[in-house]
């Protein structure tokens, strides 16, 4: 069945300081919106899904596989899985996430890596 939805009908939910969360999942995607406020990190992780990251607003520094890339608005990256990568916002940042094969452990709530103190 297909339904159609938007991001006001979409939980919001607050992962570590300075980080919220959305997410839609499919049978074989996930596509999350994060936002993240100047400063907020994510660790150094890795994962066997690809993911596509996309800037919509703001700047992300990631950490990838000893290298440093910053991505500004409508920029976006292909991150290959199980390569790993981190990143920090360098400002109020908006990207959009893509996954695949889905993020079973977003699903099941069993990202501890992004759920750091609030």
């Amino acid at each position: 069945m297909v339904n159609k939805t938007s991001w006001n009908q979409v939980e919001t939910e607050a992962m570590s300081a300075g980080l919220r969360r959305q997410m839609l999942n499919g049978k074989k995607v996930s596509l999350g919106r994060m936002r993240f406020e100047s400063g907020t990190k994510v660790p150094v992780h890795k994962h066997a899904n690809e993911q596509i990251t996309i800037v919509v607003s703001g700047t992300l520094l990631l950490h990838l596989d000893e290298r440093e890339i910053e991505l500004g608005e409508g920029e976006m990256i292909l991150i290959p899985g199980n390569i790993p990568h981190g990143a920090v916002a360098l400002e109020e940042t908006e990207t959009l996430e893509i996954f695949a094969p889905r993020r079973e452990d977003w699903i099941t709530k069993n990202d501890a890596y992004l759920r750091g103190p609030k």
